[in-house]
């Protein structure tokens, strides 16, 4: 049985295409003196074809074990539809090429090359290296959301500046605290396929004290743009309230690390976080009080 076609929509998990068109557009947004909205759609649309791409190797590569977890147990690669490898591989591939070169055409190869070494993390580095092999997969193959912000960057200027590389450092901090929050929800169905996301390899108590700490770090260098004098006021004050409000339910999980209904409260927050990081950078840029500190 053929795939359809909201089931090729589905390999390319949108919503994960949509976060990382945001990171990138913001970053963008975040050093450019003026937008320009065909700019900003292509940019947006090479980087969800990039994302695209990545998201099609994780299910092709992950459909024997997505089958036996309930959350990805109805996908269509691990439902057994369309097992031709050569096609879903080749999708793959078409949707990355179509990412990068939209870069190069309307930007420059530097923006392109980020875009690569971000697909290449995601799909190559951890769905296929390290996912299965150890705890820190999800820290190095997560930087991956990183090379958005720097994509977003350096089609702006190829030379990257103090500011985005602040935020592809919170980017890279993010991801762990996100990912962890999920895999203490999901730790069982981890377990049961061999996966050591660390709430399996360390337990639930080990992993909200990890989490705390790396969050502390993560909120603690979102303030740097400001202490730095690359943002302003505006900034300091969305970054502080969004950090307090993730830093709240990571000490509540801390409290209560098997409770299962905080773990998923702390992922939603962690995203939650990241929104309002981005709406501060952007109001920040675009409204004058932002420089009144």
């Amino acid at each position: 049985m053929s795939l359809t076609w909201n089931q090729y929509i589905e390999l390319c998990k949108p919503k994960i295409g949509i976060m990382i068109a945001l990171t990138a557009v913001v970053s963008h947004m975040a050093v450019a003196d003026k937008y320009h909205a065909p700019a900003i759609m292509a940019l947006a649309l090479a980087m969800m074809c990039g994302s695209a791409g990545s998201a099609v190797v994780n299910h092709f590569w992950d459909r024997d074990i997505d089958r036996r977890m309930q959350r990805t147990s109805r996908r269509p690669l691990a439902a057994s539809v369309d097992q031709n490898p050569a096609r879903i591989l080749w999708l793959a591939l078409l949707l990355t090429l179509i990412g990068v070169s939209l870069l190069v055409w309307f930007f420059n190869p530097v923006a392109a090359l980020h875009l690569a070494l971000g697909t290449f993390l995601y799909g190559v580095v951890y769905t296929i290296w390290l996912k299965r092999r150890t705890w820190l997969n999800i820290v190095i193959g997560g930087s991956a959301g990183s090379f958005a912000v720097l994509a977003g960057a350096t089609s702006v200027n190829p030379e990257l500046c103090t500011l985005p590389m602040l935020m592809a450092l919170v980017l890279f901090l993010w991801t762990p605290s996100h990912f962890w929050s999920l895999a203490i929800y999901l730790k069982e169905e981890y377990k049961l396929v061999g996966v050591p996301m660390l709430p399996v390899v360390v337990g639930e108590a080990r992993t909200a004290q990890v989490i705390l700490g790396n969050s502390l770090l993560m909120v603690g260098i979102s303030l740097l743009p400001w202490f730095m004098h690359e943002l302003g006021a505006i900034y300091a004050v969305g970054a502080l309230l969004f950090g307090l409000d993730f830093l709240r339910l990571n000490l509540a999980l801390l409290r209560e690390p098997d409770n299962r209904p905080l773990a998923w409260k702390n992922f939603m927050a962690s995203m939650r976080y990241l929104g309002g990081l981005f709406v501060a950078i952007l109001a920040d840029k675009n409204w004058p009080a932002g420089e009144w500190f």
